[in-house]
């Protein structure tokens, strides 16, 4: 890697990183303030990420909120340990349940598994945290109780996501106050999320899925045609996992958490991207086309072959073997685009943050609402706003993603972790839906092929492959690679300038010489922050 060209910044930033030896970064500045108040008062980088997490909750309520789910990569003593702290449908949720549908519903209470990032922070705080539960809470409740104001991007979000919102069970009364959402500037209070998370911290989570906070969770998904009860909250159990990973470029290794999560995307595209020469910024064909390419092929995959854990046995280790995807590899055409098409292995993007301390730890960690709000459903009174991650299920027959009682959906909020030779190298992510998985490939190429430095890997415009298949520019995309993608047939969306679609990036780095290098991705509020 070349020093001098490590530390250029050749794309127009409104960023520079921050260097030190303990760090926090994510999407909302309050929050990574939060993070560095525990480090600051002895915590360590579980601390801090968790205290960030929760008051996310409370300052970027348009990505996140109580009721969501949650997935951590955690960096300790020589070893990478994985949490998947997502939550499973309600045992009437078999497929009879939604017979006459052709697709699980977008909104409302059919899209509400059981949430389970609050016992996602409690068992993170158990295993690896320093100070005591109840003291990560305190930025939160604060601001929760006492108010902030609302960011431009925020009241952007919150206004833009609000009309399709407004009619489900319970949101217009928290979220809607006097019919409209908070403009920028606004002072947001909402006391009773304070005391949610008052309770919360006072039972090490419990009561979120055995009190009084389940207790109105259920009566309330009772009224108003819910499904979840409280044998199904408390039936929830988070999961250590043994992180899955690719290697990429000889030395480097990008660790993933297995499925349910779409993790395995990223490492499907990075394994296929291996069996090409590294790019070059001057070549779009190497920067976009056969990225772009790879990505289609590997999401073809995920949606075909990716569900819950139990219903995939060895699939998971098919859909990552090297001679599998140097097949794959193979039907990339450098010349044009191709519809892609799901494989047959064994044949032959939400709220991102990450922390790390001078002691080592390092946390990758991620959590959502899936889609803004989420369902829209909002418990009266409680401040919680629960996600729509059951509306990534399949109703097909015989589909490994097909919805059943206990069952968790496909994810795609998805933490990633980078190690150099065995040792930590970053901690990253690139929250947005489908977003991520695509971002995290896009980020192992600035990092590792292009040698960029956080800051400068974060500033790089990035496409985005949707449905069609679509592919989305940013607005600072070279126009040599505009007109290369057309002239291959891809389908083009350029975005504006303020697009919102490319995902927020927060990226730690390890320093050769210790300490480490932040960066926050300038398309959201995010910062990172250190000392």
């Amino acid at each position: 890697m070349s020093v001098q060209r490590y530390w250029d910044f050749p794309h127009l930033s409104r960023r520079m990183p921050v260097l030190a030896a303990n760090v926090v970064g994510t999407t909302q500045p309050l929050a990574a303030q939060a993070g560095l108040r525990m480090l600051l008062a002895g915590g360590n980088a579980v601390d801090a990420a968790l205290a960030a997490a929760i008051t996310l909750t409370v300052v970027e309520p348009v990505m996140n909120g109580i009721g969501g789910d949650a997935f951590a990569l955690i960096w300790d003593q020589g070893k990478l340990h994985g949490l998947n702290a997502s939550g499973r449908a309600p045992q009437a949720w078999t497929p009879e349940y939604f017979s006459g549908r052709s697709a699980m519903p977008e909104i409302g209470w059919g899209t509400v598994t059981v949430p389970g990032q609050v016992a996602g922070w409690a068992e993170l705080s158990k295993r690896f945290g320093r100070l005591p539960f109840a003291d990560l809470f305190v930025p939160a409740i604060h601001y929760a109780r006492e108010g902030f104001p609302v960011s431009p991007t925020i009241a952007r979000q919150w206004a833009d996501q609000s009309p399709l919102l407004k009619d489900q069970p319970g949101f217009a009364e928290a979220f809607l106050p006097g019919g409209a959402a908070p403009v920028a500037g606004t002072r947001w209070r909402f006391p009773e999320q304070a005391a949610t998370l008052e309770r919360i911290a006072a039972s090490m989570g419990r009561d979120f899925y055995e009190g009084e906070l389940a207790e109105r969770l259920a009566a309330f998904a009772r009224e108003t045609g819910g499904a979840i009860t409280q044998a199904d909250l408390a039936a929830h159990r988070c999961d250590w996992v043994e992180p899955i990973s690719m290697s990429y470029r000889g030395e480097y290794v990008l660790h993933e958490i297995p499925p349910n999560g779409q993790g395995i995307a990223a490492l499907m595209g990075l394994g296929m991207l291996d069996n090409f020469d590294p790019p070059r910024e001057d070549d779009p064909r190497s920067m976009f086309h056969i990225p772009v390419e790879a990505m289609k092929l590997a999401f073809a995959d995920l949606h075909e072959h990716v569900g819950d854990p139990a219903t995939m046995e060895d699939l998971a280790e098919q859909l990552l073997d090297k001679d599998y995807l140097r097949r794959r590899a193979a039907l990339i055409d450098p010349s044009k685009a191709a519809e892609p098409a799901p494989g047959l292995p064994g044949q032959g993007g939400t709220v991102y943050l990450t922390a790390a301390d001078s002691d080592g730890m390092m946390v990758s960690f991620i959590q959502s609402n899936y889609h803004g709000f989420g369902s829209g459903v909002v418990v009266p009174g409680t401040g919680v706003s629960l996600h729509n991650r059951g509306r990534s299920f399949s109703l097909q027959p015989n589909h490994r993603n097909r919805v059943g009682p206990g069952r968790r959906p496909m994810h795609t909020i998805i933490p990633g972790f980078i190690t150099r030779n065995g040792d930590p190298f970053a901690s990253f992510g690139v929250m947005g839906g489908n977003m991520q998985a695509q971002g995290h490939v896009q980020m192992m190429q600035q990092l590792i092929d292009l040698g960029r430095n956080p800051q400068a890997a974060v500033d790089a415009p990035r496409f985005r492959i949707e449905a069609g298949p679509r592919v989305m520019l940013e607005a600072h995309t070279p126009e040599a690679a505009v007109e290369l993608l057309r002239s291959q047939g891809h389908t083009l969306d350029p975005r504006p300038q303020d697009s919102l679609e490319f995902g927020s990036a927060q990226i730690i780095q390890r320093l050769p010489e210790g300490g480490y290098i932040a960066a926050s991705d300038p398309r959201r509020d995010g910062q990172a922050v250190g000392y």
